[in-house]
């Protein structure tokens, strides 16, 4: 069943909210409980490049909130220093908190996907009393992987702006590796996803984060305390996911209390994208539930 079929895009708002570490965008659709929807890292990529998508079906039930975590869209980039000093998870987290407080907004239901799946666990171990119900797409950080790292998936994402720098045929490689079947996805798309890419503040900052990321030798270690995770948690994950690879959710199963899982067979790491459907129903259902 296709849900987004005869819905119109909502109305979005955009705005500014002013941080302690620096401006984070945020755009903002619908009306409801708070849903915060955390993007991943790849290249080009921000709150509504992810989830644009998907705001005609959870808009209807939601009041969605998607920022551009610092580094990525239109929010400030951290710099050399901030990068020495604390992992991107770490500084997000503390961004994404300020910046919620600003909004007024307490409690939510927080979601995120990749990148913005380790910010999401990181809050959700810190003030568990905030996150009404979680769902994480594929996160880093709270993930072990089985096979060899780093996974094509972050190879791609590694090699994208470094030797001979951005391309549209390395964002066509880029996408191929993210999803399980790349011609659902046409030159427009790849062109877009380029395009959004080549902002220079933008690319400046991903070279700062790639090495951080070598230095910290990947992600923090979430894993070690998803005990502390005390919210309903929805995992969705793509069976054939070659960036965080499915293997890695027997860790979460095991350690979160209250915990599911839901697998999508010929499916990568855009969830949200490759079953839309499927995903927009998952997460009202879980959503909804909760009132």
């Amino acid at each position: 069943m296709d849900t987004t079929a005869s819905q119109p895009m909502p109305e979005i708002t955009r705005h500014t909210i002013t941080t302690t570490l620096g401006d984070i965008a945020v755009a903002e659709a619908g009306s409801g409980p708070v849903l915060v929807m955390l993007h991943g890292g790849g290249p080009g990529a921000s709150g509504l490049s992810n989830y644009t998508q998907n705001l005609p079906a959870l808009a209807q039930h939601f009041q969605v909130v998607l920022p551009d975590q610092p580094g990525f869209g239109d929010s400030y980039r951290p710099s050399e220093e901030d990068l020495q000093d604390r992992s991107i998870t770490q500084i997000a987290v503390d961004a994404l908190f300020q910046a919620l407080d600003a909004m007024g907004i307490d409690t939510f239901h927080l979601l995120g996907n990749s990148l913005g799946g380790a910010a999401a666990i990181a809050m959700a171990q810190q003030r568990p009393e905030r996150v009404a119900r979680l769902i994480l797409m594929a996160p880093g950080g709270g993930w072990l992987p089985f096979g060899p790292t780093p996974t094509e998936g972050q190879k791609q994402m590694f090699i994208y702006y470094n030797g001979s720098g951005p391309s549209e045929k390395k964002m066509a490689s880029f996408i191929r590796t993210m999803v399980y079947d790349h011609k659902q996805f046409g030159e427009d798309v790849v062109r877009a996803r380029y395009e959004a890419s080549l902002d220079k503040s933008h690319i400046e900052f991903y070279h700062r984060y790639n090495a951080a990321f070598a230095r910290r030798h990947g992600m923090d270690p979430l894993w070690r305390d998803l005990h502390l995770i005390k919210s309903p948690t929805l995992l969705l994950w793509g069976r054939d996911d070659r960036t965080i690879t499915l293997e890695g959710a027997q860790l979460m199963l095991k350690q979160i209390k209250d915990v599911q899982l839901h697998v999508f067979g010929a499916c990568g790491h855009w969830v949200q994208l490759e079953r839309q459907a499927e995903f927009e129903r998952h997460v009202i259902d879980f959503g909804v539930g909760a009132r």
